[in-house]
C-alpha cells in the first residue's frame, strides 16, 4: 500500500513542477516515513521532523491561507489518517492553513489548481470544485 501512495504522490509531484514551473522548489516532502536507525531517528526527531506531518507542503500562501498540506492515502478500505495526522492537521490548520486528503491523481490535481487559484470557479469532470 506503501507503494501506491508513493507513486500517487510522485505524479503529482511531477505533475506540479510541470503545470507551476515557478513554485516547483516550493512543493517540499516531508520525510516522515521508511525505516531508520533509532539513532538517525532520534537526529531527525532533534532536527524538527514531527510526526503526523502532511506528506507534502505547498509554501506558497493563497487566498486565506498561508499554505497547503497534502495527505496522500490510497482508496482501499483502511487507508485513513492516523490519530497522530488528524492532530497534525488540526494544528496546521489553525495556524492558517489548508489541508487535504487525496486519494488520487485527479483529486491531488484538483486540491492545488483550486489552492493556486483561489478566485477561480474550477471544473473538473463537470463538477465546480470551489469551497
Amino acid at each position: 500500500m506503501r507503494h501506491v501512495e508513493s507513486r500517487l504522490q510522485q505524479s503529482f509531484v511531477r505533475w506540479f513542477r510541470m503545470q507551476y514551473p515557478s513554485y516547483a522548489l516550493c512543493l517540499t516532502s516531508v520525510p516522515n516515513g521508511g525505516l531508520r536507525s533509532k539513532t538517525e531517528a532520534a537526529i531527525m526527531k532533534a532536527e524538527g521532523m514531527t510526526a503526523g506531518a502532511a506528506d507534502l507542503l505547498l509554501l506558497v500562501p493563497r487566498g486565506k491561507y498561508g499554505s497547503l498540506g497534502l495527505e496522500f492515502k490510497t482508496q482501499a478500505k483502511g487507508s485513513r489518517q492516523s490519530a497522530v495526522q488528524r492532530r497534525w492537521q488540526e494544528s496546521f490548520e489553525a495556524a492558517g492553513n489548508k489541508y487535504v486528503v487525496v486519494r488520487t491523481l485527479e483529486n491531488a490535481i484538483a486540491a492545488a489548481n483550486q489552492y493556486m487559484n483561489p478566485d477561480k470557479q474550477i471544473y473538473h469532470n463537470g463538477i465546480n470544485e470551489t469551497d
